[in-house]
């Protein structure tokens, strides 16, 4: 499973319709609406705002006026066949009075994602957890060496210390053979 590295943007230009790919690395439903919107405001004169997403089980995708499976669904299929994770892809058409048909679109709308993804970075994902370890501190050191290659997300400092962080499975194993107290808040993806 992969992800892009960072957002971009590609622009093609088919028969006179001017094409935008915005590709955005997301980790929930709840932002899609608001990126929408912004893209919205972005390009408001434009005909159509196709996208796809895909974050963990869930995906989804829009043709947005046009003719059915001819713009979300080839969005879809590409962010499928490169088994991306946590990415919204959205493509902006602006019509340039020219009607590709129903073919023509599918391959405009797969060719405009497949080659903003060719232009993006794609990272691996792995599967990990976020936790929460506990320690005194008088271990801060310990610890914070042990996590030198770790993303520490939180610092908590009270009686105890607790931090919160991304970890791939593998590392739980170092966790638990430092005797470190820990709890497993959610399964999740990060990246390699």
């Amino acid at each position: 499973m992969y992800t892009i590295s960072n957002n971009s943007k590609y622009e093609l230009i088919i028969k006179n319709s001017k094409f935008i790919t915005l590709l955005y690395k997301i980790n929930n439903e709840d932002i899609v609406k608001k990126i929408l919107n912004n893209v919205k405001e972005i390009y408001p004169d434009a005909t159509h705002y196709c996208y796809a997403y895909i974050i963990d089980n869930q995906k989804k995708s829009s043709d947005d006026g046009e003719p059915s499976k001819t713009a979300g669904l080839p969005i879809l299929k590409v962010l499928e066949n490169n088994q991306l994770n946590h990415i919204l892809a959205i493509v902006v058409r602006y019509f340039g009075g020219i009607k590709l048909g129903a073919n023509g679109l599918i391959r405009a709308y797969s060719k405009c994602t497949s080659n903003a993804l060719k232009e993006n970075t794609i990272k691996e994902l792995v599967q990990g957890y976020n936790i929460n370890i506990t320690f005194h501190y008088q271990d801060i050191k310990k610890i914070d060496y042990l996590l030198k290659d770790i993303l520490v997300n939180n610092k908590t400092f009270d009686n105890l210390i607790t931090y919160n962080l991304d970890i791939p499975i593998n590392f739980l194993n170092t966790i638990i053979n430092n005797n470190i107290s820990y709890q497993i808040i959610k399964d999740i993806y990060i990246e390699k």
